[in-house]
Order: C-alpha cells, then sequence, then structure tokens
C-alpha cells in the first residue's frame, strides 16, 4: 500500500532533505508555502513511497530538519488593542518539520 508524507519544513532545512531523499532515490514534489505564524517561507514536500519505507523516510525529515531558535520581532496593526502587546524582541523556536503521513487509495504517473 502507498502513503503519502506531507512535510513542511523551514526553507533553511529545504536543501539539505532534498539532497537525501535524492541519495536514497526517493522521489518528491517540493511546493513553495509561507507558515502562518512567522510568515516566513517554508518547504512543503509531497513523498509517495511504500508503506513499508514511511519510518526510513520519516528518519531522514527527522535528521535534516532541526528546530533552531530565532529572535522575533511582534508586529500589531495600528487598528488592535496594544494591551498585553510586548513592544521587544522575543525568542522563539522554528524549524523542524511538520509531517502528515496519508494512506493513498491510488497512485498514477502519466
Amino acid at each position: 500500500m502507498k502513503k503519502l508524507v506531507i512535510a513542511v519544513v523551514q526553507d533553511k532545512d529545504s536543501s539539505r532533505l532534498s539532497d537525501a531523499l535524492v541519495k536514497q532515490n526517493l522521489r518528491a514534489t517540493k511546493l513553495a508555502s509561507t507558515g502562518s505564524f512567522l510568515k516566513s517561507g517554508n518547504t512543503t514536500f509531497m513523498i509517495g513511497v511504500e508503506e513499508d519505507r514511511v519510518d526510513s523516510v520519516l528518519k531522514l525529515i527527522q535528521d535534516n530538519c532541526r528546530s533552531r531558535k530565532q529572535i522575533m520581532s511582534p508586529i500589531t496593526s495600528m487598528g488592535t488593542n496594544a494591551e498585553g502587546y510586548v513592544p521587544y524582541p522575543v525568542e522563539v523556536e522554528v524549524g523542524g518539520a511538520t509531517v502528515f503521513v496519508l494512506p493513498v487509495d491510488q497512485f498514477l504517473q502519466f
């Protein structure tokens, strides 16, 4: 049975993951995407694999997509209530990967 692994990774990890997938002879489709929280660039990988290869794909993703700390300057719009607004940069954790594994009913290539 085929599975679809969808991995949303930070752009900084995209090339490293792409190279690792190629080395393992795994095909992937890359889509440019944007995160909603930090509004920064991401890459979404769609990887179709046999069920018995899912764990090795997940390991590749885990090994090549690391979380890291980043300083973020919060932005508030002038129209919102500024109560509770923190006007100084804060450290947030970014990166890593968000991964979904879905069953595939049918897989075709034309």
